[in-house]
């Protein structure tokens, strides 16, 4: 079948609940991307942070292939050696002291507010608790993730919610004061909201919260599903700030492709979970905790977090450039390699502009152009892409 044959195909057969740009991928290589007729694309997106090795990567596709060949899936009934070993490894560069493997970011974030809430029925017996969660905010579309959610466009036609959600303002310390009484649990955020606009967390902001946390006995929840695995220049986004949450998410790069996320807890609250409370029969099987053990060994064999705090402070000048060049671009925010250019123009008209042109850039909302590049761009990289910004920021102004 040609593209369009493909697409149609496609579009008879899934439920259309994506609206997909017109190119049908068919292989990578490096920090590129090849659609069925050939064309090369500079991948500035990383299927969305999540191919933080960018494509066909040997030394990954064979720890794959080895587990492959040894064992897929046993279910949880039984302990692994991959999993006790990616348990271990993550927990570890988290600070973090238990982990529930997951097969994707939103059931890490309901494993994170089950979590929160059996913590909180146990010192009370009570299950009128609250949660405050973020305005702008994006944690995913299951129910629970959806509920703390700081976005009514994704909840309107699936309401009623799950209860007892109140929404601050993010980097307002003192709307979140003005939430908090004695039935709040937990507080979540992400540490650098993604879909809400490339916003990093306050020094002041952080620090706040944490405080009111300590002082109230609530969990402070950090969702770090996009911000995490070496994206902002530290394996998580929090350790920049100096402080530890007590239940943290993670997905996307924790698995460079394969379908595996995490909650991860301090010791403390991770008791309040006993057998039944919590299950998946997917959940961190040989196959995807294998691929997190390689994930780990090769951030440290290659030097991931020294080449996005190098290349990440070029990438941030390149964009400052743009932004004085071109009244068109307003503002540029962001950490690492997570990076957003607010812009006056339609953002989705540059994305298809660039696709035209060989490059993936994907958009955080309607006004923000976003770059979550694979974590091993190089500075040429860089400039191949704003080459091609450039020429079309040239046609649209």
């Amino acid at each position: 079948m040609n593209a369009q044959e493909y697409m149609e195909e496609a579009d008879k057969h899934l439920l259309h609940t994506y609206n997909r740009y017109k190119i049908v991928l068919e292989k990578g290589d490096g920090v590129y991307l090849y659609d069925i007729n050939g064309k090369k694309y500079l991948d500035m997106a990383a299927g969305i942070a999540v191919f933080a090795f960018g494509y066909n990567n040997k030394e990954y596709n064979d720890a794959l292939k080895s587990q492959i060949d040894k064992l897929i899936h046993t279910s949880n009934l039984y302990y692994n050696v991959p999993a006790t070993e990616a348990a271990s490894k993550l927990t570890k560069a988290a600070g973090m002291d238990r982990v529930f493997f997951t097969n994707s970011g939103a059931e890490a974030i309901e494993g994170a507010i089950k979590l929160a809430r059996k913590y909180a029925f146990n010192k009370d017996g009570s299950n009128d608790h609250e949660i405050i969660a973020m305005n702008h905010s994006f944690h995913g579309r299951t129910m629970g993730a959806l509920s703390v959610t700081g976005n009514p466009k994704y909840q309107e036609a699936f309401k009623p919610m799950i209860g007892n959600v109140r929404f601050a303002d993010f980097n307002d310390l003192d709307s979140v004061k003005s939430l908090v009484n004695e039935k709040t649990c937990a507080i979540i955020f992400e540490a650098v909201q993604g879909e809400g606009g490339i916003y990093p967390a306050t020094n002041e902001f952080m620090d706040g919260v944490k405080k009111i946390c300590e002082e109230n006995d609530i969990l402070l929840i950090l969702d770090e599903i996009q911000c995490g695995m070496g994206r902002t220049g530290t394996m998580f986004a929090y350790q920049q700030y100096g402080i530890e949450p007590d239940i943290v998410t993670s997905a996307k790069a924790l698995g460079c492709g394969v379908p595996v996320g995490a909650f991860m807890a301090k010791e403390k609250v991770a008791s309040a979970m006993v057998p039944g409370d919590h299950g998946s029969t997917y959940g961190g099987n040989p196959f995807v905790t294998a691929a997190v053990n390689k994930v780990f060994d090769m951030f440290e064999s290659m030097n991931i977090l020294e080449n996005v705090n190098t290349v990440s402070e070029y990438l941030s000048e390149e964009l400052d450039k743009l932004v004085a060049d071109y009244d068109i671009i307003t503002a540029h925010r962001g950490k690492g390699f997570m990076q957003g250019l607010v812009v006056t123009t339609p953002v989705n008209d540059i994305v298809v502009k660039a696709l035209e042109k060989g490059l993936i850039v994907i958009s955080a909302g309607k006004d923000v152009l976003r770059f979550v590049p694979p974590l091993i761009i190089s500075k040429e990289n860089v400039d191949e892409m704003i080459e091609i910004l450039r020429s079309i920021l040239d046609d649209i102004s």
